[in-house]
């Protein structure tokens, strides 16, 4: 097995942080319970180039807090490079938006109309020990910075987002969600 099958085989399936939702509840401090629903879609692209080799990847990601629950669905592209994975973020495909873009909905698009991010770095994951690394600052705005750090083993998904305006944090948590394998 290469590694670009290594990487989607620990990230793909159904996590959550419920373990680390009931500890942070219990400590009566403010943390969203998160869910990540992760499948590879290929199978849904169509006229891929015939020596395509990276793997497109759906990922479902709902947050709940006070009792709200909102979307934010993302098209991922994953290549093997020589240094390690490359993350690449696609656009939702023309028709869907936060509250409709899954796996199930999603019909069969043609690899044409895919748009990269223009907003989104690229992210590099490189591996040591059986645990992969990496992450990327990207500047949606002059003033809109986004930052990532994921960590990714078997045994969890480890996320750190925020954003910042000027400077200032307006997303984001003090600890990084820590997602378990559900299936």
């Amino acid at each position: 097995m290469n590694r670009l099958d290594d990487f989607m085989d620990i990230l793909t399936g159904n996590f959550n942080n419920a373990e680390q939702f009931e500890r942070m509840k219990q400590n009566k401090l403010d943390f969203p319970y998160a869910e990540h629903i992760n499948t590879i879609c290929n199978d849904k692209i169509r006229n891929l180039p015939n020596d395509f080799q990276g793997i497109f990847m759906i990922e479902e990601s709902y947050y709940t807090e006070n009792g709200n629950t909102h979307a934010a669905p993302h098209l991922f592209l994953f290549t093997e490079e020589e240094k390690g994975i490359k993350l690449t973020s696609y656009e939702l495909p023309d028709g869907y938006d936060k509250n409709t873009f899954t796996y199930k909905a999603l019909k069969t698009i043609d690899y044409k109309d895919l748009k990269v991010s223009e907003k989104f770095t690229p992210a590099l994951y490189i591996e040591k020990d059986g645990v992969w690394e990496g992450g990327s600052t990207s500047m949606f705005s002059p003033v809109l910075k986004f930052t990532l750090f994921e960590r990714f083993s078997k045994e969890y998904l480890e996320v750190s987002e925020s954003m910042e305006v000027k400077g200032k944090k307006t997303f984001g948590y003090d600890e990084p969600i820590l997602y378990k394998r559900v299936i």
